[in-house]
């Protein structure tokens, strides 16, 4: 047993997981400058905002990933669907000629 005082053990778990959250927050704007890129290197050639088979080849990967990190593969799966949906409206915008932000 342990005589470490549980309040202070909670602080210390939220303070790790705000650090968490804002270096999550910090990695998908870096991942969005990137897809904004691409969003407009689609729109200039006319290609398509939404690659399925690309989407299904990250799905597979990042399901993998998952379960090797011990996080539910399913879970995986619907933030990278949440994302793609954004990432696709971005492109769409690109395309259109609107900022999409």
């Amino acid at each position: 047993m342990t005589d470490a005082d549980p309040t202070m053990i909670l602080q210390g778990l939220r303070g790790s997981i705000d650090n968490i959250d804002a270096a999550l927050i910090f990695l998908l704007a870096e991942r969005f400058r990137c897809t904004k890129q691409v969003g407009v290197l689609k729109a200039q050639h006319g290609m398509p905002a939404s690659d399925p088979s690309r989407e299904e080849q990250q799905i597979a990967r990042l399901k993998r990933l998952a379960a090797e990190a011990d996080l539910d593969p399913e879970f995986a799966e619907k933030w990278f669907n949440f994302v793609v949906a954004e990432v696709i409206r971005h492109h769409r915008s690109a395309a259109a000629g609107t900022a999409g932000d």
